[in-house]
C-alpha cells in the first residue's frame, strides 16, 4: 500500500513540474499536432503530414466515410478526406493517435487487455458524444467528439506507468488513482494544448450530474458515458441501464430514436478502428 501511495505520489509531482515522461511514439504525434496547430500550415502541409502518418490517413478516410459527415460519393483519398471531415475533426484524430499511443510502451498482458478496452470505451464515448451532441444536448458535435476522445487520457497516462509500478491500478477503496489521474489530465490538458472548453469539462466530468433537459458539453460526455457498450477498465462498474420507460433519457427520445442514436454511433466508433493498440 505504501508503494502505491509513494508511487502515485512520484507520478503527481511530476505532473505538477511539467516533467511527465512520454513513449517516443507519443513524442513522434505530439510534433505532428504541433505542425498542425501552426497557422501557417496550409492544406497541402496538412494532407502530407497525415500520408506521412498511415494509421492517422486510414482512420481520416474511414471517418470521412462514416454517416456523420454525410452520405454521398465514397471517399478513397486523403485529399478528400481531410477535405469533408475538416481540420477541427483531423486534429480530433491526431490526438485520439496519441492517446492510443500511451498503450505501445505496455508490457504486461492484462495491463495491455486494459488499455484496449479502454480505448474502445474512449471510441464509444467519442461516437456517441458526437451524435448526442447532434441530436439532443446541440452543443458542437465536433467539440464533443473530441472532448470524448481525451476524457481518459489521464487513465491512459496511468496505465503506461503501470509496468513500472507494479499494482499501481489494483482495487482502490481510498481512490488515490483518481486523485493522481486527477492532476495528471490537467497536465496533459496543457501538454496536448486542448481548448478551454474541452480541458474544463473533462476537469469536472468525474464529480458532475447530468441535468435535465442536457445542454452542455459535460451532459453530453455523462450521456455517452451512460450508454457506451464497453465500460472504462478503471474504477467501480457503472449499474446496468434501467429499462428505457424508466431512464430519464425517455423524457428527451423515444425508445425508436434512441436505438438510432446507438446505431449510428456504434459506425462512426468502428471507423475510428476501436480496440487496436499500437
Amino acid at each position: 500500500m505504501n508503494n502505491r501511495i509513494e508511487a502515485f505520489g512520484t507520478i503527481a509531482a511530476q505532473a505538477a513540474r511539467g516533467d511527465l515522461r512520454f513513449p517516443t511514439s507519443v513524442n513522434a504525434v505530439l510534433r505532428l499536432q504541433q505542425a498542425l496547430n501552426d497557422p501557417d500550415c496550409h492544406l497541402e502541409d496538412a494532407i502530407r503530414l497525415v500520408l506521412g502518418e498511415p494509421q492517422l490517413a486510414a482512420r481520416t478516410v474511414a471517418l470521412a466515410n462514416t454517416s456523420a459527415f454525410g452520405a454521398g460519393r465514397e471517399i478513397t483519398n486523403v485529399r478528400a478526406a481531410v477535405t469533408r471531415i475538416g481540420y477541427r475533426n483531423l486534429q480530433m484524430l491526431v490526438a485520439s493517435l496519441a492517446v492510443r499511443q500511451f498503450g505501445s510502451r505496455i508490457q504486461d498482458p492484462a495491463l495491455r487487455a486494459k488499455a484496449a478496452q479502454l480505448w474502445e470505451h474512449t471510441a464509444q464515448v467519442a461516437a456517441l458524444a458526437q451524435v448526442f451532441a447532434r441530436r439532443i444536448t446541440h452543443v458542437n458535435p465536433d467539440t464533443a467528439m473530441f472532448a470524448g476522445i481525451v476524457h481518459e487520457i489521464g487513465g491512459f497516462f496511468l496505465l503506461s506507468c503501470a509496468d513500472e509500478y507494479p499494482g499501481l491500478l489494483d482495487e482502490d477503496p481510498e481512490k488515490w488513482a483518481e486523485l493522481c489521474e486527477d492532476v495528471v489530465t490537467r497536465e496533459l490538458a496543457r501538454t496536448l494544448a486542448l481548448p478551454e472548453p474541452v480541458a474544463e469539462a473533462i476537469f469536472e466530468l468525474r464529480n458532475s450530474w447530468l441535468h435535465m433537459p442536457p445542454a452542455t458539453l459535460v451532459d453530453t460526455l455523462l450521456l455517452a458515458n451512460l450508454y457506451a457498450a464497453t465500460p472504462s477498465p478503471l474504477g467501480a462498474a457503472p449499474p446496468p441501464l434501467p429499462a428505457h420507460s424508466e431512464s430519464a433519457v425517455d423524457y428527451l427520445v423515444d425508445e425508436d430514436s434512441l436505438r438510432s442514436i446507438l446505431d449510428e454511433a456504434a459506425g462512426i466508433s468502428a471507423a475510428m478502428g476501436q480496440a487496436q493498440l499500437v
